[in-house]
């Protein structure tokens, strides 16, 4: 029987009313209670069982048969998460890898993407999964999405899927594609530039066979049985979770002033700039696209990406990119800034030079 761990860490999933508003509140194991009540295992959230007043996902699926336990790490809003919460959260699956078979994040869906990108870096050695899920109404409140994001959630952890994932109102996506879209609707979350890994509906997990990290259910773990379960064993699992926050993401706008890249030469040592386009920046009334490249000539890690969630750069096209044709930018390729945030944090905690930063934020 599988074994898998909920790592709660706060988050709208977890909170109830304040006198200031929804707070944090309901730690793993209330979590888990809430898992395993009749009302909501029934299908409905008001424990009316009338199907027709719930909210899309309750259905009639179980839990998959498994063994789940719980543990707390932290009790945040996510707009409260920083890079050293996360760190908390690799640590956290470091520490208890050898005793599961999967593992569920419960988290803020605000800053969720971030997260999963910084896991996804800091965990060396993952063959396991790890997911990432929460909520847009509370586990306590009528009408909830939170019993089938945990629910569908802990499904794919017994799944044979190394890797970090977001799952979210039925999508699997890969967690370094996850992009939150939608600020109260449930279907707050898109992969970005992948197709999602898969669908959950009524507990089965259907693969999208589009997507080249989908081949089947059965692939993935390297200490898979031949009847597709995974035996909790010993693995060579680490978490680095250093991080230099030391950069800034810039979002460049007509008549932006270019003294704010001299400022950032001074007191950073990475940028990201979100760019026009498939990539351009302006090098007429503004010569922002010199900044730049003086800017990656003095040492400051620069990375353009675009301000267009899909399809990704290509500073080849028109002039405006040509300009930023430069050997020592980064190109931030499909990947979301949310990405490129984490990664570079991470790139420059643990390389030194510039070509190495390169090589490391242009793997997709």
């Amino acid at each position: 029987m599988k074994k898998v761990l909920l790592i709660a860490t706060g988050g709208t999933i977890a909170s109830r009313q304040s006198q200031n508003g929804l707070a944090p509140a309901l730690d793993a194991g209330s979590l888990l209670m809430y898992l395993n009540k009749p009302d909501y295992a029934s299908g409905c959230a008001c424990g009316s069982n009338n199907d027709e007043s719930c909210a899309p996902g309750y259905g009639t699926a179980k839990l998959p048969d498994c063994t789940i336990e719980g543990v707390s790490i932290m009790d945040v809003d996510s707009t409260n998460m920083s890079p050293e919460l996360m760190g908390i959260i690799a640590q956290t699956v470091c520490d208890n890898y050898n005793s599961y078979d999967g593992f569920v994040v419960t988290h803020g869906t605000d800053t969720m993407a971030y997260s999963a990108t910084a896991v996804s870096c800091m965990l060396k050695g993952l063959d396991k999964p790890v997911i990432f899920t929460g909520s847009q109404i509370p586990m306590e409140q009528p009408g909830s999405d939170a019993y089938a994001n945990l629910r569908d959630s802990i499904t794919f952890a017994c799944e044979n899927r190394a890797g970090v994932y977001v799952v979210f109102n039925g999508k699997v996506i890969k967690g370094t594609c996850a992009c939150k879209v939608k600020t109260r609707s449930m279907d707050a979350f898109v992969s970005v530039n992948e197709p999602d890994i898969a669908c959950i509906n009524n507990g089965v997990v259907m693969y999208d066979r589009n997507n080249s990290d989908s081949a089947d259910n059965s692939a993935s773990c390297e200490n898979a049985d031949e009847d597709n379960s995974v035996n909790v064993s010993i693995s060579e699992i680490s978490a680095d979770t250093r991080l230099c926050s030391n950069i800034t993401v810039v979002k460049l706008f007509p008549g932006i002033d270019e003294k704010i890249f001299d400022y950032i030469k001074d007191n950073y040592k990475g940028v990201i700039v979100e760019c026009f386009g498939v990539g351009g920046a302006p090098d007429g009334y503004s010569n922002i696209a010199g900044k730049l490249i003086e800017l990656a000539h003095s040492g400051i890690a620069v990375v353009i990406t675009t301000q267009c969630l899909y399809e990704g750069i290509d500073i080849n096209i028109y002039q405006v990119g040509e300009s930023l044709s430069d050997d020592r930018i980064i190109l931030g390729g499909k990947m979301t800034t949310e990405a490129l945030t984490m990664k570079l944090m991470w790139a420059l905690a643990h390389f030194e030079g510039l070509k190495e930063i390169k090589a490391y934020m242009e793997q997709f």
